[in-house]
């Protein structure tokens, strides 16, 4: 059975660092987030339909690699994925103040393992794809994160300190995860 691991946050949080240095330690595959390459694609200039695409299109990649996952190929049967739609929830919300149906559908159906929150204390990365560099709406976005983290049963875990400290943190969090 394939363990899915979503890493969640505010942008600039090293949710993409983590997920491939997680990849790398279990030898195992990561879903990319989706919006990435949409927005590169399609420019920066997004409407409330497109965050419907986008989610998607999230769902589409992780499903691509769920069924190329080989679990006799992988050493550990843990599935990285770089958000997830409570990400696509959070950010429709705070930009249009309301989420498609479909995207709500689609959290209470697809089910996941564990969560690693990534907190907001590395230093803002300036992106052509990033809207929010001021610390204080991170914060606000790291707290909506950690809410709706406390009010779901998914397991979850922090994420804090630098990128050693965080993949430590990360690696302790999914070793109990597989245990179970």
């Amino acid at each position: 059975m394939i363990k899915k691991v979503v890493v969640i946050g505010p942008e600039s949080t090293g949710k993409s660092t983590l997920c491939e240095q997680l990849a790398g330690y279990y030898s195992t595959a990561w879903v990319p987030e989706y919006a990435r390459e949409y927005l590169l694609k399609n420019g920066t200039n997004y409407t409330y339909d497109d965050l419907l695409i986008i989610a998607q299109g999230q769902v589409t990649l992780e499903e691509k690699h769920i069924s190329s996952f080989d679990p006799g190929h992988e050493k550990h049967a843990a599935l990285f994925v770089d958000t997830d739609l409570y990400v696509m929830k959070v950010w429709s919300e705070y930009v249009f103040g309301k989420c498609h149906p479909w995207i709500l559908d689609q959290i209470a159906e697809r089910q996941y393992h564990l969560y690693l929150l990534c907190d907001t204390d590395l230093p803002w990365v300036k992106d052509e794809l990033r809207e929010y560099p001021d610390l204080e709406s991170r914060r606000e976005l790291y707290y909506i994160y950690k809410d709706i983290l406390v009010n779901q049963s998914v397991p979850w875990a922090n994420i804090s300190g630098n990128y050693e400290q965080r993949l430590q943190k990360a690696v302790k969090a999914v070793d109990e995860m597989l245990k179970q």
